[in-house]
């Protein structure tokens, strides 16, 4: 085969994340975005001894089991709704699979795995996200909504998203066709000129309670009075407690402040997980979906078991909600988060829920864990997508208490880092999956570790 060359072929299964096998003849092609089943047309971008990639160029038969009424018309174009058309259950299934492969080759045989455990809601489900002003082709009309998968200019209009609540919809739909109306510019990367930038929306699950953020650069001055009012005059199911206006002349495409100014109400929301309180700011961690997330936590604290009189450790803690919920039954929860706006956060909602018994370090994990001055008796290890640092594991592993508890969000990490683990003496205990992200690729992995030697 070569490069640019045309097949045709059917998916035979799909590899963590989003890796779909097939075979021409007997060369092995790996596509992205191809779901088990599928029968699918292709154009080999690379080749290599043994296998070849390829690019989706459409789907010529869907798999069986998939079900396109309903579902989002620019799912092909986002991509980020690859199990979108796929039933809930197959979906886990496919998850469960894919876990399953990743960690069997580093466990011993007949470890205790206990399965995948969905999501409360599997639709309307994030209480956050970032919406970027474009336009969907060159010169076209303002949008709103999602870059087209694999461009960071072109942006498809989020008007029918799966993923999140009504409310957000109708908001992004006003601010919208309130700027397409005015015909303001939005911020044009290359040139680095123009006005609208990204709409962040957050929502809490529990409360209904909204903030919508408009981020803008400071080359023009417009009165957004008449966009408040529209904003605030919506007919929603949640309450809008706030309507801030950021001001970013970065460089770069993140969403960040250099100026926040609030046009209405408050900087901040409420939401609740497993009967604790959290105030929630614009740039601060939650876990994007509220519900799902407390499935998580409480897989997390069953397996780390009972806290009483103990001193736990929450590594990579965050905004502190798995310390939070731990502390209770606790005697003593140290959380270190290298976010600093994250630790103040974490402290500001520790005094919100009445807890006196958590202290919050802001720092590398790597440094910050010979500063404490406190050995633990157990361990919550909730690391970002690379997993942990080895050295920092290697000083984690040291403290050689009983049992420790690691979130993966990223099951390849967690296959990596399990292997230094368990030459520490560690055995697994107990794994699951958590379903966080429902028609996505994503999905969390907890394992329970004890110390045997």
């Amino acid at each position: 085969m070569k490069k640019g060359e045309i097949y045709t072929g059917t998916v035979e299964k799909m590899d963590f994340p989003n890796k779909g096998i097939l075979h021409i003849g007997e060369e092995k092609v790996v596509v992205k975005n191809a779901l088990p089943g599928q029968t699918v047309e292709i154009a080999i971008s690379k080749q290599r001894k043994g296998r070849c990639e390829g690019r989706l160029l459409k789907v010529v038969t869907p798999a069986a089991y998939e079900n396109t009424e309903g579902a989002c018309p620019h799912r092909a174009d986002c991509g980020g709704c690859t199990y979108q058309t796929v039933p809930y259950e197959e979906q886990l299934k496919i998850k469960e699979q894919q876990v399953r492969a990743l960690l069997d080759p580093v466990l011993p045989a007949g470890y205790n795995f206990e399965g995948i455990k969905g999501s409360p809601l599997t639709k309307a489900y994030r209480n956050k996200m970032e919406f970027s002003f474009g336009d969907e082709y060159k010169d076209g009309p303002l949008a709103l909504g999602l870059h087209k998968k694999g461009s960071t200019y072109d942006v498809l209009s989020a008007r029918d998203c799966k993923l999140v609540h009504e409310d957000m919809t109708k908001i992004l739909c006003c601010v919208l066709e309130y700027f397409q109306e005015k015909k303001t510019s939005f911020y044009k990367k290359m040139q680095h000129v123009g006005y609208l930038r990204h709409l962040l929306l957050r929502r809490a699950n529990t409360t209904g309670e909204i903030l919508v953020n408009l981020v803008t650069t400071s080359q023009e001055e417009m009165d957004l009075t008449p966009l408040k009012e529209a904003l605030l005059a919506l007919d929603l199911e949640g309450k809008i407690v706030g309507f801030l206006h950021i001001i970013n002349d970065g460089l770069s495409d993140m969403v960040r402040s250099d100026e926040t100014r609030i046009l209405y109400g408050q900087d901040y929301f409420y939401e609740e997980i497993l009967g604790l309180k959290f105030k929630v700011t614009p740039f601060s961690f939650f876990q994007p979906n509220s519900y799902g997330a407390e499935v998580l936590y409480n897989t997390a604290r069953e397996y780390l078991g009972s806290t009483k009189d103990m001193t736990v450790f929450d590594l990579y803690s965050g905004t502190g909600t798995i310390s939070q919920i731990l502390a209770p039954v606790a005697k003593e929860v140290i959380g270190v988060e290298i976010v600093e706006e994250a630790v103040e956060a974490a402290k500001v909602n520790a005094k919100l829920n009445g807890l006196d018994n958590c202290a919050f370090w802001a720092g590398d994990v790597l440094k910050v864990i010979d500063e404490l001055g406190e050995v633990p008796d157990l361990i919550m290890l909730d690391p970002p997508r690379d997993g942990v640092n080895p050295k920092a594991l290697m000083k984690i592993l040291n403290f050689g208490v009983d049992r420790l508890v690691y979130i993966a969000c990223k099951p390849t990490s967690l296959a990596r880092d399990l292997e230094m683990i368990q030459g520490r003496g560690y055995k697994v205990e107990k794994i699951a999956c958590v379903d966080l992200f429902p028609n996505t690729v994503h999905v969390e992995v907890v394992c329970c570790l004890h110390r045997v030697n």
